[in-house]
């Protein structure tokens, strides 16, 4: 106040004038520019577009293995995570029924072979050598009846015993014929062996395939039926990833696409997929479609039903004109309206798009790299109308790779 006293009034005044003027042409210079709005530079950049979905871990098939016999679990073998071979014993039943019957069919044909057999041999034998006597004895008398020193009697009673002889070495070539080796009798006992060994094999639980156990419903003590599954093996071979993928990004989606998938479990430890299948129809209480991808190599940490994140690839680009959603309006068809800023002024220009996601798309035509468009799109203006630009950055997603000026393009 001191200092402002030395000074004339006069000089106050024009001073405060000159401020006054200033600040009204600053302020009409302004509203001249028209309004400052956030605006994105169109540059080119790396683009990928991926689907997003959440799926889970499954094998190709699963075996479900049961008993074809009832009885009582006298032990059980695996659990579950268990890695088995074709072939291996699941579990036990009781088998004292089993065993008894093979025990009695071995007997059976032993008898045969040691005792049936060479039995039937000895009385073919014993026959054979009866016959030969009787023919000879006929023989003979036939000789004596000719010389007249015997009735004819006497050589009809050889004929006779002779007959006897023959047909008691056919009854015995028959019996001896069905106890050798392949014959009927033989075949008949072999076949009841195997029936009774074959139903004692039934009492061991085996595993029909290479793979993991994935559950068991069997306990030693427990009575089970044929028809009830005791175990769930999941079959060695290519994993796959099962995808309910909504049915509004199918047209993005095509077999043979590589994916990237972080199971939950692991989020630090990525593996790859491809596309390998897409269901031919739509769930229709859900919306979606089934998706599976083929996982290889499989990393030693999947388990059966993990939670899966997957980002498929979809589409890519080395060099697209990229432009943030936001920055579009009217999108329908592949056409977009934005607010292109030439000259200070804003221009509504038709846009043609590419690839397309929830954070940004790829413009094919309508614009070049180096222009501005403003970042809201559907803001209020006229065609024409003067506008300030506050330059932003084009958003990039957290998984983009900034080093490469690359940008995920994401649906989900």
């Amino acid at each position: 106040m001191v200092i402002l006293k030395h000074f004339p009034r006069r000089a106050i005044w024009i001073a405060l004038a000159v401020v006054a003027l200033a600040l009204l042409a600053f302020g009409l210079l302004r509203h001249w520019q028209g309004p400052q709005l956030a605006a994105y530079e169109v540059a080119t950049r790396q683009l990928v577009q991926t689907v997003v979905a959440t799926g889970r871990v499954v094998s190709v098939s699963r075996a479900q293995v049961g008993s074809q016999i009832s009885g009582v679990v006298v032990e059980r073998r695996v659990r579950e995570g268990d890695l088995v071979q074709a072939g291996d014993i699941l579990a036990v039943l009781r088998a004292d029924d089993q065993q008894a019957a093979v025990r009695e069919a071995e007997a059976a044909l032993a008898q045969l072979r040691q005792g049936s057999r060479p039995q039937a041999q000895a009385v073919l034998r014993d026959a054979q050598a009866r016959l030969l006597q009787a023919s000879r004895e006929t023989q003979r008398r036939r000789t004596l009846l000719k010389q007249q020193l015997i009735a004819r009697e006497t050589l009809e009673q050889s004929v006779e015993a002779e007959t006897a002889a023959r047909a008691s070495v056919e009854q015995a070539q028959a019996v001896a014929g069905m106890l050798e080796a392949g014959a009927p009798g033989e075949t008949v006992a072999s076949e009841r062996l195997a029936a009774a060994r074959a139903a004692l094999g039934k009492t061991f639980i085996r595993a029909q395939v290479a793979g993991t156990v994935l559950t068991r419903n069997a306990e030693p003590g427990d009575v089970v039926q044929p028809g009830k599954v005791l175990f769930e093996i999941a079959r060695q071979g290519d994993t796959e990833v099962l995808v309910p993928l909504d049915e509004k990004n199918l047209g993005a989606i095509a077999l043979g696409q590589p994916a990237q998938c972080i199971a939950d479990a692991f989020p630090d430890r990525p593996f790859k997929a491809i596309v390998a299948f897409i269901a031919p129809s739509v769930d229709p209480q859900r919306g979606t479609v089934e998706m599976r991808l083929k996982v290889s190599p499989v990393p030693g940490d999947l388990r059966q039903d993990m939670t899966v994140s997957v980002n498929v690839q979809t589409g890519r680009r080395e060099a697209a004109l990229v432009v943030p959603n936001d920055a579009l309006a009217a999108v329908a068809g592949g056409k977009a309206m934005a607010w292109v800023v030439r000259g200070g002024k804003v221009i509504r220009t038709q846009v043609t798009l590419g690839l397309r996601g929830l954070t940004a798309s790829e413009v094919v035509s309508g614009l070049k790299a180096g222009d501005l468009v403003l970042a809201d799109g559907a803001a209020d203006l006229a065609d024409g109308q003067r506008v300030r630009v506050d330059r932003q950055k084009v958003p990039m997603a957290d998984t983009g790779d900034a080093s490469r000026n690359e940008l995920p393009v994401r649906f989900n």
